[in-house]
């Protein structure tokens, strides 16, 4: 079980209607660790690593098992560089910039792998705890 603490995150244009208090996931301090560059909320274990080979829309990006502290926009087919995809955009819970990718699903079987999967840009993210 990931540990969770009071913590708000503040939407981009705070109101009445969407003004909600969150609770942001914190991975422990032991472990090395990727988090939002823009916010620092923390987004992945290294454990959960699986690939740094990836490409992005914004330069290099790597494939993780599961990550935290994100949210999932509709899925939609797109034509990958490794084939035709149903991705959903993902963004950071707590500042609501968009991270990269999960991919919903695969349609050739050497890319079944990466379904449920999530792309994170390096642009976006940056290591923090236990890096030497």
């Amino acid at each position: 079980m990931i540990p969770t603490h009071p913590y708000h995150c503040f939407p981009p244009s705070p109101s009445p209607a969407n003004m909600v208090k969150t609770f942001q996931a914190y991975l422990p301090h032991c472990h090395r660790t990727y988090s939002c560059i823009h916010c620092r909320a923390h987004l992945a274990n290294h454990d959960e690593l699986i690939s740094k080979s990836f490409q992005g829309s914004q330069g290099r990006a790597y494939l993780f098992n599961t990550v935290v502290n994100v949210g999932c926009g509709p899925a939609e087919e797109r034509v990958l560089l490794t084939g035709l995809h149903a991705v959903a955009d993902i963004y950071c819970e707590c500042c609501k910039t968009t991270l990269g990718w999960k991919y919903e699903q695969a349609f050739e079987s050497s890319q079944k792998y990466k379904e449920g999967k999530y792309i994170i840009e390096l642009a976006h993210m940056i290591k923090e705890n236990g890096w030497e």
